[in-house]
């Protein structure tokens, strides 16, 4: 599993173009964490131009952190345009829970789009597979389950790979899991660091076909990254920034001689 963990090192050879439909408030880091991994983001999102855009790309992520009713429709058609182009899709359903319009949404999404990535945290995944869960705003509070079995759960309920986000990333495709220790607290003192995983995983997954390596890699990668900026950072404005350059710097026995990624069959 080790040699599968570089997959950063393809991102650069190949440089994908990253197709993102996402939160307007961090639509920028966005962006910038694409470039830092070495693909090339779009940021494409008015529904006159999004299916031909999708079809440009190698992967496409769908964001739902400034939901507006006009985006939904936008999604679908990107969503739509990338499963005929046979890209990989990555939901990231921010917020779902707190509102019915967030909750809805997602499940529309999943209904209508072959998603291949459902990112999200632990009341999010929870709230769409019908758990029990606690959603502050677009934050994470109590779930009644054990959070392996939620993500198996849901990667089977949908046929997808699912990454539940927290202090051990989980990743799924209901067959295996992977459990990823990398990441560091000052993660959750910015805004963003959330959705910019999405990105992440959605470049990591157009150079590779098997889900389960794309997403381990990925999240393990961005954790690293991570951990690099924390040890020079002042704060959340240095790490921020720090974050940026850690992974453009990255190389790939870095990342074997640091990642921290348990795995198992379900």
């Amino acid at each position: 599993m080790n040699g599968n963990l570089t997959l950063i090192e393809e991102v650069r050879k190949q440089c994908p173009l990253v197709h993102q439909i996402t939160n307007v408030v961090t639509v920028n880091d966005c962006a910038n964490i694409t470039l830092s991994c070495g693909a090339s983001p779009v940021m494409a999102d008015a529904p006159e131009e999004v299916a031909e855009m999708a079809r440009l790309a190698s992967a496409l992520v769908l964001n739902i952190g400034t939901l507006k009713v006009e985006q939904v429709d936008a999604m679908i058609q990107a969503g739509i345009s990338a499963n005929e182009k046979g890209i990989p899709v990555v939901l990231d359903p921010v917020g779902a829970g707190a509102t019915t319009l967030r909750t809805r949404t997602t499940k529309k999404l999943l209904e209508e789009v072959r998603i291949a990535y459902l990112k999200g945290n632990a009341g999010e995944i929870a709230t769409l597979t019908g758990e029990r869960a606690e959603v502050r705003g677009v934050d994470s509070g109590h779930v009644g389950i054990d959070i392996r079995t939620l993500a198996i759960n849901a990667a089977k309920k949908w046929d997808l790979t699912v990454i539940v986000t927290g202090e051990k990333d989980v990743i799924t495709d209901g067959a295996m899991w992977a459990e990823v220790s990398n990441g560091h607290p000052l993660m959750g003192a910015i805004t963003g660091t959330g959705c910019m995983c999405a990105p992440v995983v959605a470049a990591f997954a157009a150079v590779s076909k098997e889900p389960m390596t794309a997403a381990i890699s990925a999240v393990t990668t961005y954790g690293i990254a991570a951990e690099k900026a924390a040890t020079m950072a002042k704060g959340p404005g240095s790490f921020r920034q720090g974050l940026f350059d850690a992974l453009y710097s990255l190389d790939g026995d870095t990342i074997k001689e640091y990642a921290k990624v348990e795995w198992g069959r379900v």
